[in-house]
């Protein structure tokens, strides 16, 4: 399943009609789908398995584990945000003019620090799995929310006029 959102189809338009367009197609539903069940698959590792994991590690391991799962926890939950944002568009709960305001929009993810080894403790492999598939997710709705909004941050391909509506459009919406 490609996660450009050209490929899919929802280039044309404004962002808030790209939005409204992406946010009720199956390939929205699907990523829907795929996000919270990693977030509860997360939930489960983390509550269950994943503390016996951290109680096997050393001083330095077990911090690493707390961070890592923290790390993990927020991009998962900044991830979940955004796509129930973009659910409740599909609901008709919110307008897509509302999320491109920005504040539904998702941050870079800025996590590149690589905690392991942490003084010889290996990092547990489901922990690692899970913070690895928790980037590739959250690096994939970063692409389809830059694309979906790209004309809301004032990026080439649209014409001065167009986008100075859309500014206006947006500011007394």
């Amino acid at each position: 399943m490609s996660d450009v959102v050209s490929d899919t189809g929802f280039q044309s338009g404004n962002p808030a009609e790209r939005v409204a367009e992406f946010a009720g197609s199956e390939h929205f539903s699907r990523l829907f789908r795929d996000g919270m069940d990693m977030v509860e698959e997360t939930a489960s590792y983390l509550d269950g398995p994943g503390r016996e994991d951290a109680k096997s590690l050393g001083r330095g391991g077990a911090l690493a584990y707390a961070a890592e799962s923290m790390k993990l926890t927020t991009r998962l939950m900044q991830a979940a945000s955004w796509l129930l944002a973009q659910r409740q568009v599909a609901e008709g709960d919110l307008s897509a003019d509302q999320l491109v305001t920005g504040q539904y929009r998702l941050p870079d993810d800025d996590d590149i620090e690589d905690l392991w080894p942490a003084d010889g403790d290996p990092v547990p492999g489901v922990l690692a799995d899970l913070a690895a598939r928790s980037r590739q997710l959250y690096a994939r709705l970063k692409r389809i929310d830059d694309s979906l909004f790209e004309n809301s941050r004032g990026a080439t391909g649209s014409s001065p006029v167009e986008d100075q509506m859309n500014r206006l459009k947006n500011a007394f919406s």
